[in-house]
C-alpha cells in the first residue's frame, strides 16, 4: 500500500476513535440527563477495535460484503456511518437517546447502513455463519445473480466466544461446506469483569482447524516485526509470548516506564536487549509494546486482502488493547468504564480538536479535509450507495386447499398442506425453503421433501434407495432441493431462519423461509427468535406438538407458557388453529403477511399493523380432532385471520359462554351441549388467534384514549351483544393466562382454564381430566361461576 493511503487510513483510524469517544462523552457528561441514570457506551470496547474497522470500512470491504459489528464497538460504526454521510449528526448527538443512534447496530432503528442486528452477544456472529449458507443456497440455484459473492464477516470480542449459539453454529457451517465467512477476534483479553484466561487463543485456534477454517493470528505489528529483527529482538519476542495476559495489561495501563522496568527485571542485562529498550523513549516503548496486529493497519489490510483470494472460512485472532489509544487502555475495570472531562480534554488536545469542533468530521487531522474527504467517498465499501434491497413479492394462490380427511390434526393438516405445495410448478412453490432440527419426519415435512428435496452444493446419494432397501423417506442431496437439514439445535434453526427471512433485503432475492420444531423447544431457541423478530426477518415457524398433547412422554416435551410467547413476541404474528380449514385458511395468509412492508398504520376494522407484516407462529397438535364439514367463505375467512369466530352465537339470555383456542376444541364442543341441554342460549367463541385479539383490543384502546371514540376492536365487536349478566369460561392447553384478559374486554366476570404446570405422562384424557380442561371440568367451571345447579348428566358436585 502507498504511503500517502496508509496516512490517509491512520488519520481516518484517529477521527473515528475521537468521533466515538466523543460520542460516549457528550451522552453521558454533556447532553442533559432528566433521570440521572448513567447513559453508558463502552469507550474502550469500541477503541479495541478502531483500528480493525478502520481497515475494514475504508479499504477492505465490498458492497457485497456484510458485517455484523460487535455490541460494543456500536460508536464506532456510527461514527464510521457519520464520515461516510449515512448517519446524521443529531443521531449521533442522541446516542442512547430517544430516537437517537442505537446503543447496538440495529438494521430496524438505526438509520445508517447496518447489515445484522447485533446486541446479544453470539447471535450476530452466527448469523454471518448462516446468511453465507443462504448465500450459497441463491448462488447454487441461480438467484441473486447480480451480486457477486460477498464475505460475511463477524467482528466478535473475545468474550463473546463464551456464548454456546456460536459453537452449534460452527458445527452446522462445517456440515454444509461453510464458505465466504470471516469472523475476526476482537482478542483484548478482557471480559466484563475481568481479563480472560492463559492461552485462550491456543483453544480458538484448534477449534477453528477442527472445523475446516483457515486460522490467521495476528499477533504482531511492524514495529514489533522491525524490532524482533534487531539484536535482542528475540529475546523481546519470547517475552511477549510467555507474559500473562494480566500482567500485559497492567503493563499497558502504566505506561512506558513501567514497560521498561519490568523489562529490564525480567530479562536483565543482556547486552543488545537491554540496548534496545534503552534506544526507545518511555513513549516510543509504549508505541512499540502497543503495537500489536489489531492496531497495525498494514499488518491488517496484509491479511486481509490475502483471503480475499479465496473462498475458505476464516477465523482471524487480531490481538488488540481494550481502550487502546485512551488513557483506560489495559485497565481491567474498563469494560464499562468512562473517561472523566479532564481526560477527554487531554484527548481532544492530542487529537487537536478545537472545542466547539468536536463533531466536524475531518477537525483536527494534519491532511487537508477535501483530500480525506475525497478517500471516504471513494471508499470500495460505499461505491453503490446503501445495499438495502427490495423484492418484488411472490404471488400466493388465493386458497390452500385443505385435506378432506374426517378425522385429523393440525400437525399432519400442515404437512398434506405442504405436500400439497410440493406438488406445484409455480414460483410460489420454487420460493419455498423449509428447515427443521433434525425433526423434519416427527413434525410432518416428510412429504414436502420427498418431493422437493434436501438442499446441498454437491449431490449426495441416498444410501438405503442406492441399496434398494425399503423407506417410507428418500433422503437425497442435491442442489435442487429446497430442504436444509439442521443437527438437533433450535438456536441454529431460529437464526437460519432469521438468515433466510432476511435474503429479500441483504440478497435481494425473496424467499419464503418455513421452520418446524418441538413447540416446547422455542424455549430453547427464545433468544435467537427474539433476535430473528428484532432484525424483522420475515419466516413462519410452526412448532408442533403443543400443549399436553404428547401426553405418554411427559412435561419434558409438553409446552405450557408458548402461547404467552406468541403473545409477547413482538414482530410474531401467533395463531392455534383447532381445525384443518382454519389453518389453510391461516397458513395462505402467513404466505402472504411475511412478505408486507407497507406502513405501520393500524386497520380501522381490527385496529392490526397488518400492512406492516412480520413473522408467523403456527402452534399445532398431534392430536387427531373430528374435523367440521362446511365451505369458508370470505367472510369467516376474514374471522379466522383476525384472531376468532363464533362456533355456535350465544342468545340474548345467554348465562355462558365457552371460548376455546386450539386442540381442547371437542371438549369445549362437548361442554356446550352438555350445559345446552339445561340452559339456554350457551355460546361457544373458537379462538384462532389471541395475539391478534389482544394485540386489536389494547391498539384500539389506545386509538379511542387519543380521541378516536368508534374505534372497535375484532374482539369487541364479538363480544358486544352478549349480555353483561353472561359469564365467560375460557379453556386453552397451555396456560390459562393466554384468554384471562377476555373477560376485561366488557367486563364479563370470567374463569379461566388451562395448564400451569409439568405435565404428567398419561393419555390425553388422562391429562385433560387431571388439570379440569375436559368437558366435565369446563362444565364444572361453569357451574361455580355462575352458582348454577350441576348438570344432572355428571353426576357430580360442582367444585
Amino acid at each position: 500500500m502507498e504511503k500517502d493511503q496508509l496516512e490517509l487510513l491512520a488519520a481516518l483510524e484517529k477521527k473515528v476513535l475521537w468521533l466515538a469517544t466523543w460520542m460516549i462523552h457528550n451522552a453521558n457528561h454533556i447532553r442533559p440527563n432528566e433521570d440521572g441514570l448513567k447513559v453508558g457506551g463502552h469507550q474502550s470496547s469500541s477503541a479495541s477495535l478502531a483500528t480493525i474497522m478502520t481497515a475494514l470500512y475504508f479499504e477492505i470491504l465490498r458492497p457485497e460484503d456484510r458485517v455484523a459489528v460487535k455490541p460494543h464497538a456500536s460508536p464506532v460504526f456510527h461514527a464510521i456511518q457519520y464520515l461516510f454521510g449515512n448517519q446524521t449528526l443529531e443521531k449521533l448527538q442522541n446516542f442512547r437517546g430517544y430516537k437517537g443512534a442505537q446503543s447496538y447496530p440495529s438494521r430496524t432503528k438505526d438509520v445508517d447502513d447496518v447489515d445484522f442486528s447485533t446486541g446479544s452477544v453470539g447471535l450476530g456472529v452466527a448469523q454471518t455463519l448462516f446468511a453465507s449458507l443462504v448465500q450459497d443456497y441463491l448462488h447454487t440455484k441461480g438467484m441473486a445473480k447480480q451480486l457477486p459473492d460477498g464475505k460475511m464477516i463477524a467482528l466478535i470480542g473475545d468474550a463473546e466466544m463464551d456464548e454456546g449459539n456460536i459453537f452449534e453454529a460452527l458445527l452446522e457451517g462445517w456440515k454444509h461446506g461453510l464458505r465466504n465467512t470471516w469472523w475476526i477476534v476482537d482478542y483484548n483479553r478482557q471480559s466484563l469483569d475481568a481479563v480472560v484466561r492463559e492461552g485462550l487463543w491456543e483453544r480458538f485456534e484448534s477449534l477453528f482447524q477442527n472445523f475446516g477454517w483457515d486460522v490467521v493470528l495476528l499477533k504482531y505489528g511492524q514495529l514489533q516485526e522491525q524490532a524482533f529483527a534487531e539484536p535482542g529482538g528475540e529475546a523481546l519476542r519470547q517475552w511477549i509470548d510467555r507474559c500473562p495476559n494480566q500482567l500485559y495489561s497492567a503493563l499497558t495501563f502504566q505506561g512506558g516506564a513501567a514497560w521498561r522496568k519490568r523489562l529490564l527485571d525480567d530479562m536483565g542485562d543482556q547486552g543488545a536487549v537491554s540496548r534496545l529498550i534503552e534506544s526507545r523513549s518511555d513513549e516510543e516503548l509504549s508505541q512499540l509494546m502497543t503495537n500489536l496486529g489489531g492496531h497495525d493497519l498494514p499488518t491488517l489490510i496484509e491479511a486481509f486482502e490475502k483471503a480475499r483470494t479465496h473462498d475458505r472460512p476464516v477465523c482471524f485472532i487480531a490481538y488488540t488493547i481494550k481502550g487502546f489509544g485512551l488513557p483506560l487502555a489495559g485497565h481491567k475495570d474498563n469494560h464499562a468504564g468512562l473517561m472523566n472531562p479532564a481526560q477527554v480534554d487531554s484527548l481532544r488536545a492530542a487529537h487537536g480538536v478545537r472545542p466547539g469542533h468536536e463533531w466536524e468530521p475531518f477537525e483536527g487531522l494534519v491532511q487537508p479535509a477535501v483530500q480525506v474527504a475525497n478517500f471516504v467517498r471513494k471508499a470500495p465499501f460505499i461505491a453503490k450507495g446503501k445495499r438495502r434491497y427490495a423484492s418484488a413479492q411472490i404471488d400466493v394462490p388465493e386458497v390452500l386447499q385443505a385435506p378432506a380427511q374426517p378425522q385429523i390434526s393440525t400437525q399432519q393438516g400442515f404437512g398434506l398442506l405442504m405436500h400439497e405445495i410440493g406438488k406445484q410448478d409455480s414460483e410460489f412453490a420454487r420460493r419455498i425453503v423449509t428447515t427443521s432440527p433434525d425433526v423434519t419426519v416427527s413434525t410432518n415435512l416428510g412429504a414436502w421433501v420427498n418431493r422437493r428435496g434436501l438442499f446441498a452444493r454437491n449431490e449426495m446419494a441416498d444410501l438405503f434407495r442406492k441399496e434398494r432397501i425399503p423407506s417410507t423417506f428418500n433422503w437425497e442431496f442435491s442442489p435442487k432441493g429446497q430442504h436444509i437439514e439442521l443437527g438437533i439445535a433450535e438456536m441454529n434453526l431460529f437464526i437460519m431462519l432469521s438468515a433466510l427471512g432476511l435474503s429479500h433485503s441483504i440478497f435481494g432475492e425473496r424467499l419464503l423461509p418455513v421452520g418446524t420444531l418441538y413447540d416446547p423447544f422455542i424455549e430453547r431457541g427464545l433468544d435467537a427468535l427474539n433476535y430473528a423478530c428484532y432484525q424483522d426477518a420475515r419466516f413462519i415457524v410452526a412448532a408442533t406438538p403443543s400443549g399436553v398433547t404428547l401426553a405418554p412422554e411427559g412435561g419434558a416435551h409438553q409446552s405450557i407458557a408458548t402461547p404467552l410467547i406468541g403473545m409477547a413476541q413482538d414482530g410474531l404474528a401467533a395463531f392455534e388453529p383447532a381445525f384443518v380449514d382454519e389453518l389453510a385458511t391461516i397458513l395462505r395468509f402467513s404466505f402472504d403477511y411475511i412478505q408486507r412492508s407497507g406502513e405501520a398504520v393500524p386497520d380501522e376494522a381490527t385496529w392490526l399493523r397488518d400492512a406492516v407484516g412480520g413473522s408467523v407462529y403456527l402452534r399445532l397438535s398431534t392430536r387427531s380432532i373430528d374435523q367440521v364439514n362446511r365451505q369458508i367463505g370470505p367472510r369467516l375467512s376474514e374471522e379466522i385471520v383476525n384472531g376468532g369466530y363464533w362456533m355456535r352465537k350465544p342468545g340474548p339470555n345467554a348465562e355462558v359462554v365457552v371460548v376455546y383456542m386450539g386442540a381442547v376444541a371437542p371438549e369445549a364442543i362437548e361442554a356446550v351441549g352438555l350445559m345446552g341441554e339445561d340452559r339456554r342460549d350457551v355460546g361457544l367463541l373458537a379462538i384462532t388467534s389471541a395475539d391478534r385479539l389482544n394485540a386489536g383490543w389494547t391498539a384500539a384502546q389506545r386509538a379511542r384514549e387519543r380521541g378516536l371514540i368508534h374505534a372497535r376492536s375484532h374482539i369487541e365487536r364479538l363480544l358486544e351483544e352478549i349480555p353483561p349478566h353472561c359469564r365467560l369460561i375460557t379453556v386453552v392447553d397451555g396456560h390459562p393466562a393466554t384468554l384471562a384478559w377476555i373477560g376485561s374486554v366488557h367486563g364479563h366476570r370470567i374463569r379461566p382454564l388451562g395448564v400451569e404446570h409439568f405435565g404428567q405422562t398419561g393419555t390425553i384424557a388422562d391429562l385433560y381430566r387431571h388439570y379440569g380442561i375436559d368437558a366435565q371440568g369446563i362444565v364444572r367451571a361453569a357451574e361455580a361461576v355462575s352458582g348454577a345447579k350441576p348438570i344432572r348428566h355428571l353426576g357430580v358436585v360442582a367444585m
